[in-house]
């Protein structure tokens, strides 16, 4: 039997503001545990929750971002659990009123396009952090990461593949990054995501029993935890037994899920109105503010450089995965118009150094301008694109323009058709064999020469000059 896939995803990310969502402590990463507190992210008797202004304004934007409606009307709630990690007993979230509601997303999959729906996005605090102890039977519990702000971005149960729902957190995570709001970091929880999967007979309309899968924290994981779920819910049904709804953990080492806990429903949580926080009002007023702060979104910006510029999306793929090195890639056609160069450049020569150096384009020493003078002598034919590889690396490691590095080095690319000439001329007189070889047909051996030539000039020649030399003589 065949059947359809059914993929929801919950995704909470963690905003980058200075202060936790309700009190002044700091939200930084990896500082001393509990260092970061206060009574009122310890969840003390007495004491007030404030709410963050900065933390409705990134829920604003990625609400504008993500095609959502803004509510006027915002009510927090209590959501009630008990984990040693939640101080407080209960979590200060959002439920019948979020922030963003009935939005969408469209992703690019299979050379085509879809929709998916986003259910909601709100405003929450974030739990402590459990540390076990590997050598003794007990944890530890840091409250730093208590109170940090959250934004839970909810999708409507759209995505029939894993392709599909890793295509769209791929997606989320570049708009979130690109609106400034996440670092996007997976590997630091930062950006994560919980998914809700079922199967069913093909073409039915009614829905299998769901299982929510966690701790999923890369892309290659998401998909592989679905895939997974996928054949163990095909395997359950064609064995004529039942799918429990319960919440399971991905164990990437061992390539499996297994059940944490029976699924929770919505009244087990007891939700009921914050009644320390007044209802927050977003007015038209606040929602245009915001708007106008919006940088063009990814989707948007990698179609526009494909179309505008002419070159392929793969390249424009891969230029707009960050922010930063699509501006870089724009700055530079201010200095030379060769987008497809420029793209190359950036594409192989750029991000390897970035790689390798682990620093983002923001602290990359080679300017637009630098790289584009350094395109614009290969084009003039004064350097040859092995010659340019070099003063590349020379650019990068001392800061100099390529026109200085080309000089101080006597790096000029020859092009004198003559002195190219008698240094072939030699080369060919002291190589006899190969010459006879090339004339009774074995043509392959014109590479040969060349790169003889190019060896011998320390790879100044002008490539085409020197085939064409080369070529030449050969044939008289």
């Amino acid at each position: 039997m065949d059947y359809d896939v059914v993929i929801g995803l919950e995704v909470h990310i963690q905003l980058l503001t200075d202060t936790k969502i309700f009190c002044g402590c700091l939200t930084k990463f990896g500082d001393a545990p509990n260092t970061n507190v206060c009574p009122v992210c310890l969840g003390m008797p007495g004491v007030l929750p404030v709410l963050n202004e900065k933390v409705v304004d990134f829920g604003i934007k990625l609400g504008l971002a993500t095609n959502s409606t803004i509510s006027e009307r915002n009510i927090f709630a209590r959501k009630n659990y008990f984990y040693p990690d939640l101080p407080k007993g209960y979590q200060i979230t959002q439920y019948d009123y979020p922030l963003c509601k009935k939005g969408f997303l469209e992703i690019d999959v299979d050379g085509g396009s879809k929709r998916i729906g986003i259910t909601r996005i709100h405003m929450e605090e974030d739990a402590g952090k459990l540390i076990h102890d590997e050598k003794e039977d007990y944890s530890y519990v840091d409250f730093n990461r208590s109170g940090v702000p959250l934004l839970e971005i909810v999708s409507e149960p759209d995505m029939s593949s894993t392709k599909e729902a890793v295509a769209y957190l791929k997606e989320l995570r570049q708009i979130v990054m690109y609106l400034g709001i996440c670092d996007g970091n997976m590997e630091q929880g930062s950006f994560r995501c919980d998914a809700n999967i079922s199967v069913k007979p093909k073409g039915s309309s009614t829905y299998g029993i769901r299982t929510e899968l966690k701790n999923m924290n890369s892309f290659r994981n998401v998909q592989n935890a679905l895939e997974y779920e996928i054949s163990r819910h095909v395997e359950l049904i064609e064995q004529g037994k039942q799918v429990e709804q319960e919440t399971r953990l991905w164990d990437a080492g061992l390539g499996v899920t297994r059940t944490m806990r029976t699924k929770e429903e919505s009244h087990d949580y007891r939700y009921f109105p914050e009644p320390d926080l007044i209802p927050l009002i977003v007015d038209s007023v606040w929602i245009e503010r915001v708007k106008k702060t919006l940088p063009e979104l990814p989707r948007e910006k990698r179609h526009r450089f494909a179309k505008d510029y002419g070159i392929p999306m793969y390249d424009a793929e891969v230029l707009t995965q960050q922010r930063d090195v699509a501006d870089y890639f724009e700055a530079c056609l201010k200095f030379i118009d060769a987008p497809k160069d420029v793209s190359n450049w950036i594409m192989t020569e750029v991000l390897r150094v970035l790689k390798e150096e682990s620093i983002d384009i923001t602290k990359f020493n080679v300017t637009p301008e630098m790289l584009a003078n350094m395109i614009a002598l290969i084009k003039k034919g004064v350097i040859s694109g092995k010659i340019a590889k070099g003063v590349f690396e020379e650019m990068h490691r001392t800061g100099k323009a390529a026109y200085i590095i080309v000089e101080e080095k006597g790096l000029l690319q020859i092009t004198d058709e003559g002195v190219l000439r008698e240094k072939a001329k030699a080369i060919l007189d002291s190589h006899p064999k190969e010459v006879k070889s090339y004339k009774d047909g074995k043509v392959q051996l014109l590479g040969f020469f060349v790169g003889q030539l190019m060896k011998e000039t320390r790879g100044k020649a002008n490539p085409k000059l020197a085939n064409k030399v080369i070529k030449g003589l050969l044939e008289e």
